[in-house]
């Protein structure tokens, strides 16, 4: 990460916050300026292999000439492979504001995100959802190769940060992309808000239209929204209301285990992580007895890091941080009850 004071720094911060609130800073920041104010540019460099990254600029390389022929304009081959994206954030906030920083579980889902879009079609021309999109990174990257993407998060300030961010970024999408920076309660109402004209446009609001697009998504991402037990309940409330949409969808959730001493426990341990782990089952709704659990539940697979290459070069991903894997599932015996009803109509 470059650390240098960037020429590119936008709106000074008000220096609003309660100074009874708590102020905290993300690893990822260690290496900038510690009494900078104000938003700070950070140029995080990532590599594909050649021949991926050779297909994914052939969008944007290849044009027509008057006569409708084919023109293809070669960059050098020491640019071919490698990129830098540019995130606007802050290098301390308070605990809730930690959108505008960069958190080290964001980064592995990038890796995570690139390498998918390295070794297979998976993404392309999708729809995808970032829920707690904090700076958006995780989203740009997806927009190199998906239809849609929405960037969600709550609060104008985070907001707004992250659609500078989509700004910063945009050379990287392919050219039919299409980003949308838009606000989500995950403790309010569904479907959110909408608006239908300009007239009456609330910034970051959704129109009718966005609200259908995003229940056609097929992906959902989002990382470091796993740090206090009421957030987690309403961030699975969120998750399942949309994965109960069709088309079926996937969910891959980057976290980190953050530690802590407890009196009650008279251990180091890692509460949050904990009661994330209570909304998560193993390969079926149903227990060991057969006996069915809830109609449907969440099925949690744990990602192996160690087969997922470091794209992002400027950061140490350390120990602590997972990637699942999550679906939306139902007991099997509501699925053989569908499937009777099905063949005896």
């Amino acid at each position: 990460m470059d650390t240098t004071p960037s020429p590119e720094i936008l709106t000074p911060t008000t220096g609003s916050e309660s100074e009874e609130e708590d102020i905290v800073m993300s690893d990822v920041h260690l290496g900038c300026p510690p009494n900078f104010s104000g938003p700070y540019i950070s140029r995080f460099t990532f590599s594909l292999p050649p021949v991926k990254a050779e297909a994914i600029s052939k969008q944007q390389l290849v044009t027509l000439d008057g006569d409708g022929d084919l023109v293809i304009t070669r960059r050098s081959r020491q640019c071919k492979d490698t990129y830098v994206v540019r995130v606007q954030h802050s290098i301390t906030s308070t605990i809730p504001s930690v959108g505008l920083q960069v958190w080290r579980a964001e980064l592995a889902l990038a890796d995570f995100v690139l390498h998918k879009m390295v070794t297979s079609s998976e993404f392309d021309g999708i729809v995808a959802i970032e829920l707690g999109a904090g700076t958006g990174l995780v989203g740009i990257l997806l927009a190199r190769v998906a239809k849609t993407v929405f960037l969600t998060d709550n609060g104008d300030e985070v907001l707004d940060n992250c659609a500078t961010n989509v700004c910063l970024n945009s050379e990287l999408f392919h050219s039919q992309a299409l980003v949308c920076v838009r606000e989500l309660d995950w403790k309010g109402s569904w479907p959110p808000n909408l608006v239908e004209n300009s007239a009456s446009l609330k910034r970051h609001a959704w129109t009718s239209a966005e609200v259908e697009e995003i229940q056609r998504a097929s992906l959902i991402v989002a990382a470091d929204v796993i740090y206090s037990d009421d957030l987690t309940d309403a961030f699975f409330n969120t998750l399942e209301r949309l994965m109960a949409h069709r088309p079926e969808k996937v969910a891959y959730l980057a976290l980190e285990k953050r530690y802590n001493f407890t009196v009650d426990d008279l251990n180091v341990i890692a509460n949050g992580y904990s009661h994330f782990r209570t909304y998560l089952h193993d390969g079926d709704c149903d227990d060991d007895n057969g006996r069915s659990r809830p109609w449907r539940c969440f099925v949690g697979e744990c990602i192996d890091l160690t087969q997922i290459p470091q794209y992002l070069r400027e950061y140490d991903r350390g120990d602590d941080v997972e990637i699942w894997q999550i679906k939306l599932m139902y007991s099997s015996r509501l699925k053989m009850a569908s499937t009777s009803s099905y063949c005896n109509t």
